[in-house]
């Protein structure tokens, strides 16, 4: 992943040569799959046969009626997405060439136009001490320029208040009306709490969290004495990364915090795409988007009554 470039025309044309293509001819045309089970309505009930779809039996009515039904579906025309970007200090941070906040917006240039690419709609939301923009969901090529044209033309700030996803999705919750799409992305250092409110979006939305992270957060080489900044305060400190215990209690503070972080994936009951500044996009979206689609098998794997086993 090479440096941004300046013009939102350039960067989302090299993406669409680069990423884009490869990501449709590896979904296969079907960006749906990176999803789970959204831009269905129920149209009907009846009787299950041969090769239908097991995940769509509805139990309620297999049971009342002692005949296994099937759901079927009519899929929603449009899907509107919105993009939940924490652009705070700490997404300005990168150990080598690509910093968090580059790495976000390749992520939403991506994803945007593949799903508008589709005829769906995308709107943004930018947090930077609180939500201080708002980009409504509109589709098309031009309005996605528009999109990756604010998040380039963004300064970076040397230093703000304690990232407050709590504060951010709160408010997000209220200007998401319509079911939508809901992509968090943040590097998730914030004051606690943010999983309640992500947990309430789950209810209404399908939201899913990006988590960015760079290598050098999980893990000190040995560089010797450094000056350390906390990207958000600007506070600074002199360590010695020659310190094998330093080292260590670096890295079981990073798994601490990695374990404290899943945990509240899981509370808020919602899937992580985890991108690091050093991975491949394209890799991560399709290893993300396998993780689902095999879940998902698993969950209706072994929940079906005995005499359909031997038909499925």
């Amino acid at each position: 992943m090479s440096s941004l470039p300046a013009n939102p025309e350039h960067l989302l044309r090299r993406l669409e040569w680069t990423v884009i293509r490869r990501l449709d001819g590896l979904l296969h045309g079907d960006y749906r799959t990176l999803f789970r089970g959204f831009g269905l309505d129920l149209a009907d009930l009846r009787e299950y046969q041969y090769h239908d779809d097991v995940r769509h039996i509805d139990w309620n009515v297999t049971a009342r009626l002692q005949t296994p039904y099937v759901r079927e579906y009519n899929e929603d025309r449009e899907v509107t997405a919105w993009f939940l970007l924490d652009l705070s200090p700490s997404v300005d941070f990168g150990s080598n060439e690509v910093k968090k906040r580059a790495l976000a917006i390749e992520f939403v240039t991506v994803i945007a136009r593949l799903l508008t690419r589709h005829g769906n709609k995308v709107g943004a939301l930018f947090y930077g001490d609180n939500l201080d923009t708002v980009i409504p969901a509109r589709s098309g090529r031009t309005h996605v320029l528009h999109l990756v044209h604010r998040m380039l033309q963004r300064p970076e700030r040397a230093q703000s208040a304690p990232t407050d996803l709590k504060a951010f999705l709160k408010s997000a919750f209220e200007i998401m009306r319509r079911r939508s799409l809901a992509f968090v992305v943040s590097d998730f250092i914030s004051t606690p709490g943010w999983d309640e409110p992500l947990a309430q979006i789950a209810q209404r939305h399908e939201p899913i969290a990006v988590r960015l992270y760079d290598p050098l957060e999980m893990e000190l080489p040995d560089l010797g004495l450094v000056v350390v900044q906390d990207a958000e305060t600007g506070e600074q400190l002199f360590v010695d990364t020659h310190d094998r215990g330093f080292r260590r209690r670096f890295a079981a503070a990073a798994r601490e915090r990695e374990q404290a972080l899943r945990e509240a994936f899981r509370h808020a009951g919602v899937d992580a795409l985890e991108l690091a500044t050093d991975g491949d996009l394209p890799d991560a979206i399709m290893r993300f988007a396998d993780l689902r689609k095999r879940r998902s098998q698993l969950a209706t794997g072994g929940a079906l009554p005995a005499h359909l086993e031997a038909t499925t």
